[in-house]
């Protein structure tokens, strides 16, 4: 792989693979705004490939910052390959290494329906997942130590304390008042201009999309689907007897809207689940233009959209984006959501709007689980109140930025040449595209020997696509262990 990261390469963008740790933000260490500064330069061409930057003594006394806070910044910068220190002369901007392994390309293939038999293995890989004694690269939520725990407890306490019969009673649907309030006012800032009465509470995401599917088709209907897609979506597909039609899915743009159309009108489609914001496993975050084409296309045709936005607040850069529910007009697109992935995964709080479908959904979640749980409600409503959400967000974005980039770089230096791997625009996953040659089965059998546990790409597919591929959660805490299991990935690529 060393030929391949010291290939000449153009250098592009390198704003837009620092981490979110070093965009300027006035809780960021000085070093961090410092280095922020550089790669500004870099983004605007006043620095390039191969330029030196000032000296140590000479960005002192521009910045006016010690010598010790400039040296902090340009080692911030060299760690991650932005710099490279050149002896008796200085530092010079270079080619990140996350730079220099491209991304997986779309590949066209044609429309099939999905058979959702190839997950049989998924039992297996949630067991392996949850083992502790495994490096984990395949669970789909970071590491406990980026949850807030110690603040969640101390706000369990306080409900406890004051309120001694929380949870003496049922919040039935659709679930506790005072989070659908909080929810309500967080989703104006994406364009979700709904009332707390819409907001049905769920035990997490995956519940609210099986009530949504249960809601809009029944057995022997036609849904749509990305390909790839998150494989919780199959395994409800096949418990619930459904047809999938894969709709082929382009690795940035996102699902082909007219294949979609195609199958729309050759097989009755009932609804279409889709990812626009940070997206499971590809990471891509849609244009407004697209997530409005796509809502307007299934309108005309009156087909449900079940919009899955579980990683939505997670952007690695700049604001929160929309969802396609703000371009709803027809009540016809269920927008869902949880905060298993960003606050604390065992607390299962996830939501659902269902437009037109509401009465329905809540119909169904009260046969299905009568009600979520009342004290993990009521410890988020109080997090969001309180505005520890936000900081604790904020925070989370930071580090996970920081953790995808390091991640994509040992990639590029210890994978073989031909691995492609996604530059996410949102959330904590790489979908990486190993050489032909190496089945993504066979590699995540031989890494769990090795105690390592990596996701196979053929189970985000249900007709086994995705062969020589896999997916790798950057979430995971930075350590010499996770390092050394990359490199060990990389040499078992190599021997498959």
């Amino acid at each position: 792989m060393h030929e391949f990261i010291t290939s000449t390469v153009l250098f592009t963008n390198i704003c837009y693979a620092l981490p979110v740790s070093a965009t300027g933000s006035k809780d960021s260490p000085l070093y961090v705004r410092l280095a922020d500064d550089l790669t500004q330069q870099v983004g605007r061409g006043i620095l390039r490939q191969g330029d030196r930057v000032p000296s140590l003594r000479e960005l002192s006394r521009k910045k006016g910052v010690s010598i010790s806070t400039a040296l902090q910044a340009y080692l911030h910068l060299e760690n991650r390959g932005f710099l490279e220190a050149r002896p008796q002369s200085g530092f010079y901007v270079r080619t990140p290494y996350s730079d220099l392994i491209p991304e997986p390309q779309f590949e066209a293939s044609k429309m099939l329906p999905a058979a959702t038999g190839t997950n049989a293995i998924l039992a297996e890989i949630m067991e392996a997942a949850s083992d502790p004694s495994n490096i984990s690269f395949g669970a789909g939520h970071p590491n406990p130590e980026v949850f807030p725990v110690a603040r969640l407890n101390l706000i369990l306490r306080r409900i406890i304390r004051r309120d001694p019969l929380h949870s003496a009673h049922y919040d039935f649907p659709p679930g506790a008042e005072v989070l659908r309030r909080q929810i309500a006012r967080r989703a104006v800032d994406i364009g979700g201009h709904f009332t707390p009465r819409e907001i049905t509470v769920t035990t997490g995401a995956l519940e609210a999309m099986n009530l949504c599917l249960r809601a809009v088709a029944k057995a022997g209907d036609a849904i749509a689907i990305e390909s790839p897609t998150y494989f919780g979506i199959l395994q409800s597909a096949l418990a619930l007897n459904l047809k999938v039609l894969e709709i082929p899915t382009h690795p940035q743009e996102g699902m082909d809207l007219n294949e979609l159309e195609r199958a729309i009108r050759k097989h009755r489609v009932k609804a279409c689940v889709v990812m626009t914001n940070c997206h499971n496993p590809l990471g891509y975050i849609l244009s407004d233009d697209y997530k409005k084409a796509l809502v307007e296309l299934t309108a005309r045709h009156n087909v449900a959209v079940i919009e899955d936005d579980i990683y939505g607040d997670l952007p690695l850069n700049g604001p929160r984006p929309r969802v396609a529910k703000s371009f709803d007009r027809k009540g016809l697109v269920m927008l869902c959501s949880s905060f298993s992935k960003i606050l604390c995964a065992g607390f299962r709080v996830g939501w659902v709007v269902a437009g037109r479908f509401s009465a329905e959904v809540q119909r169904l979640k009260f046969l299905t689980s009568v009600a979520t749980a009342s004290l993990p409600q009521r410890a988020v409503a109080e997090m969001i109140a309180s505005g520890s959400y936000d900081r604790h967000l904020k925070r989370l974005r930071t580090v996970i930025a920081a953790r995808v980039d390091d991640t994509r770089r040992a990639i590029a230096r210890y994978f073989p040449e031909g691995t492609c791997v996604s530059r996410p625009a949102g959330g904590y996953l790489l979908w990486v595209q190993l050489p032909p040659r190496v089945d993504g089965l066979k590699l995540y059998r031989a890494a769990l020997e090795q105690h390592i546990c990596i996701l196979p790409g053929t189970i985000f597919s249900g007709v086994g696509r995705y062969k020589n591929y896999i997916r790798i959660n950057c979430g995971d805490s930075r350590s010499e262990a996770r390092d050394h299991a990359l490199v060990t990935l990389g040499r078992l690529c190599e021997l498959l």
